[in-house]
């Protein structure tokens, strides 16, 4: 999803979910909190606490989560109906990251309180995701360190995981890190029905935006080939630090149908309305074919390349997206008859391998 602009779901009410460069019980459920916290910082001066001889790296990403544990404790004490001057003091209150989240996507007191009036069950149901919270810190964890190892001019900035107003699902930015909605991430279960893998993967693929040149994440109207490739990068070096992609639903959502969407991207790709190709998902039908077409040529441009390590540093820092396209090699694959045509999704890539061949 783009920075800055990764758009949630508002599942609730089954509005568009919107690209990025994507959340569970009351004292047990406070309590996880409290015990999985922040990672080390990254900072170059950051000695790590982990055990000798681990694989992990000294400097990791800080994870902060306290800002759910706050929420939480406020919606339980008012029987799950905060005033907006209550949840207010929430905002104010929190951490750097929530803050950041709140001015960027305006959220107020006021918008909190209107979302949870309007869909209670969003934040009533959000707890669920709380139990997946420790082990989500440990594979991410993992993943940012596979990320240094692969890349090791990557940055490090903190995550946050907040409750907001329903949406955006996340913002992201090098500088201020990367801000996430428990409660609306949590409703995105049609991105991948496993809360665990959801949260790690997609918070993973905003790590990867936050890698990416500027002139791709930032770009103020970018043609279908240029956002979809910013997204398909992304979602390429997503499956090589964490194991899969953050938009698994779309192997099985363009199988049998590889050929003609191909195609069709190339004759839209010049085009600035993206709305066939990025931001045009809902629950009931997802989409965002932008995303698989980007990751194929992604994939394409790597694996053609000899060396793996300066072919993902060019993949990040792609700021010409005709001439990584001409470069790729990719091509759109012939249109087959129907009754021939057999799926080409890509396999699960294990950590830190080179996805086989789709």
């Amino acid at each position: 999803m783009r920075r800055n602009s990764m758009e949630a779901a508002n599942v609730s009410d089954g509005s568009t979910c919107q690209p990025l460069s994507s959340t569970r019980r009351v004292s047990a459920f406070t309590a996880a909190l409290a015990a999985v916290t922040v990672l080390a910082s990254c900072a170059p001066t950051a000695q790590s606490t982990r055990p000798v001889g681990s694989a992990r790296p000294v400097h990791e990403p800080v994870i902060e989560i306290d800002d759910v544990a706050r929420f939480y404790r406020l919606y339980d004490a008012t029987a799950g109906q905060p005033t907006a001057e209550q949840l207010q003091q929430y905002i104010d209150g929190g951490s750097p990251g929530l803050r950041v989240f709140a001015e960027q996507r305006r959220t107020t007191g006021v918008r909190i309180a209107e979302a949870i009036a309007k869909t209670p069950a969003t934040f009533a149901q959000a707890r669920r995701c709380a139990d997946a919270l420790p082990r989500v810190r440990e594979r991410l964890g993992d993943a940012m360190a596979e990320l240094g190892r692969l890349y090791p001019a990557a940055r490090f900035p903190p995550v946050t995981i907040a409750v907001g107003r329903g949406r955006p699902v996340g913002i992201g930015s090098p500088v201020t890190g990367v801000q996430i909605g428990l409660e609306a991430l949590c409703a995105t279960d049609f991105l991948n029905p496993d809360v665990e893998d959801r949260f790690v993967h997609v918070i993973a693929h905003e790590f990867v935006h936050v890698q990416q040149a500027t002139e791709m994440t930032d770009a103020k109207n970018p043609t279908v080939l240029e956002a979809s490739l910013m997204e398909g990068s992304a979602e390429f070096a997503t499956e090589l630090i964490s194991g899969s992609v953050a938009y698994a639903y779309l192997p099985a959502l363009v199988a049998g149908r590889e050929a003609q969407i191909e195609t069709r991207f190339v004759a839209d790709q010049a085009k600035t309305d993206l709305s066939d190709w990025i931001g045009n998902s809902t629950p009931e039908q997802p989409g965002e074919l932008g995303y698989w077409v980007g990751y194929r040529i992604a994939k394409a441009y790597y694996q053609r390349a000899p060396d793996k390590r300066e072919a993902l540093r060019e993949i990040l820092q792609m700021r010409d997206a005709p001439a990584f396209l001409a470069a790729s090699g990719w091509h759109p694959r012939k249109v087959k008859p129907k009754s021939t045509q057999t799926s080409n999704a890509p396999p699960r890539a294990t950590h830190g391998e080179e996805p086989k061949n789709p």
